[in-house]
């Protein structure tokens, strides 16, 4: 199953119904080095119809202030109690930084686009330490907190 199905049936679930269970993981908030500079892990569990959560870790290498070339990320979703037992999705691709939601001008917006096959993905920065999965309009979710990763 496709992390892009999965994610909008989770932003469906989430928007409509509200109803799966899962939380965000927490951790100290600290950055790895690597050869393209600062790594920045984010972590969190979102809503998924047909299992018990999907845990996401999206690693940004560089920064928001890197050359744009040098802003990688990988991101890996793994399905807890799936009834397929899929392998856990990963994929790679560059990050940008973009300005303004539909209803914050200012907010920060980090596009990930990956290589080959899959969708962009669109997180807003809520806080240093926070990113809310947001629909490609740049707009929240109606249970947005329910998308949210933490900074690790």
């Amino acid at each position: 199953m496709q992390i892009r199905t999965l994610l909008a049936s989770a932003a469906t679930v989430a928007l409509l119904a509200g109803c799966a269970s899962g939380g965000t993981q927490t951790g100290p908030g600290e950055s790895e080095t690597s050869a393209s500079g600062a790594t920045t892990t984010y972590q969190g569990t979102l809503p998924c119809r047909s299992c018990d959560g999907i845990d996401l870790t999206v690693d940004l290498h560089g920064s928001e202030t890197s050359q744009p070339e040098a802003r990688t990320f990988e991101l890996e979703a793994d399905y807890r109690n799936h009834p397929q037992n899929p392998d856990p999705e990963q994929y790679e691709g560059l990050w940008d930084v973009m300005t303004g939601t539909a209803v914050d001008p200012q907010a920060t917006v980090y596009e990930l686009t990956p290589e080959g096959e899959g969708q962009v993905y669109y997180f807003q920065k809520i806080d240093d330490s926070t990113l809310e999965l947001i629909d490609p309009q740049r707009r929240q979710f109606e249970n947005g907190q329910m998308l949210r990763l933490t900074r690790q």
